[in-house]
């Protein structure tokens, strides 16, 4: 998978529009639209900061990962579970799987 590619893949698994994706990443959507339309590679900045607005870094931007990259919210999710004792964690794992009622 190329750089364009793997750019519109991650901007696709979250349901973002190009729009979006400028607006996340801080960026013009003159620059976004241009690695789309004219079939540029970004530059290293741009690819920062897009990036960045998906959560990723460089390296996991260029990695070979056959798991799914986490969003900010899941992210943010296991954050919190990592703080809960065990047995908060054991109360709350059997409502997260079957689902609260």
């Amino acid at each position: 998978m190329n750089i364009l590619e793997r750019i519109d893949k991650l901007r696709k698994d979250r349901g973002w529009s190009v729009h979006k994706l400028s607006k996340e990443a801080d960026l013009k959507q003159s620059t976004v639209n241009n690695l789309y339309e004219r079939n540029n590679l970004p530059t290293l900045p741009t690819l920062e900061k897009l990036c960045s607005a998906f959560g990723i870094s460089l390296a996991e931007f260029f990695g070979e990962y056959t798991e799914q990259v986490l969003t900010k919210e899941q992210k943010s999710l296991l954050s919190e579970w990592d703080k809960l004792t065990t047995e908060q964690k054991k109360n709350l794992l059997p409502m997260l799987i079957r689902g609260i009622d």
